[in-house]
């Protein structure tokens, strides 16, 4: 039902929406497309540079990983050129026609990607909610469902940097920590395990650590802290905030 209901939708709104027409994009979205889409979460235009909306905020979370070294995708529903480039990277990274266009192709490789819940397929909100016993979001310094989200974009930060390395697993050992678990573990008073936007990588992950604190710089993350920085030698610390903090001497 809720398949038909959109296709009705979009057959509606495609023939006067100039962002739904790209004609240089060889694979366009289609209903077909649609019809067989994923259930966690459907595009029903293709998008390029000027497209702007909740779509593009959706496809910017899943390209998150893919910008260069130093780089934060911002999450602004807009899509310039920084959206463009992280998706022709993404593409790229996947043997896809490297145009910058989210076409059918595109979305088809997001969609065997990831999970019903939206997650990637290589990792799950049960690995990032222990928060000390609790197995929750709650009790940090956002609600539940903030970091919840803020969790979503690591993991899909985190499936480009296991794919960039080759496929390897990695093993994450802490995630979201209310206030009472980060101080209880001696975390910083301003951690950002706290709000959904730190996560920490394991000994046991399959790249090296100075891998893993290597590769995590062209993958969005703000804060990456490895082997050499005090606290941080049985693992990596990778996290978003708004100024960039990078630290692994050892590495």
């Amino acid at each position: 039902m809720i398949r038909r209901i959109l296709l009705a939708l979009v057959a509606s709104a495609l023939p006067l929406t100039a962002a739904s027409v790209a004609s240089a994009d060889p694979n366009p979205v289609t209903a077909q497309d649609i019809q067989a889409a994923d259930a966690c979460y459907t595009w029903n235009r293709t998008l390029s540079q000027g497209a702007s909306g909740s779509d593009v905020t959706q496809l910017q979370i899943r390209v998150a990983g893919w910008v260069a070294s130093g780089e934060n995708l911002a999450l602004d529903g807009q899509y310039g050129p920084a959206t463009a480039n992280a998706v022709k990277r993404f593409q790229a990274g996947y043997g896809l026609t490297a145009d910058g266009i989210a076409g059918s192709q595109t979305f088809n490789k997001i969609y065997a990607l990831q999970d019903n819940d939206c997650t990637p397929i290589h990792f799950s909100y049960s690995e990032f909610d222990d928060n000390c016993g609790a197995n929750n979001f709650n009790g940090g310094r956002v609600s539940a469902s903030t970091a919840k989200e803020n969790i979503r974009r690591i993991m899909w930060q985190l499936e480009a940097l296991r794919h960039k390395l080759g496929d390897r697993p990695m093993v994450v050992t802490s995630g979201f920590r209310s206030v009472s678990c980060n101080s209880s573990v001696g975390g910083s008073s301003s951690s950002l395990h706290m709000y959904g936007q730190g996560a920490d990588l394991g000994l046991s992950s399959s790249p090296s650590q100075c891998q893993m604190w290597s590769g995590a710089r062209s993958a969005g993350f703000e804060e990456i802290l490895g082997p050499g920085y005090p606290g941080h030698n049985d693992h990596v610390h990778v996290g978003n905030k708004s100024s960039r903090f990078w630290s692994a001497p050892n590495c």
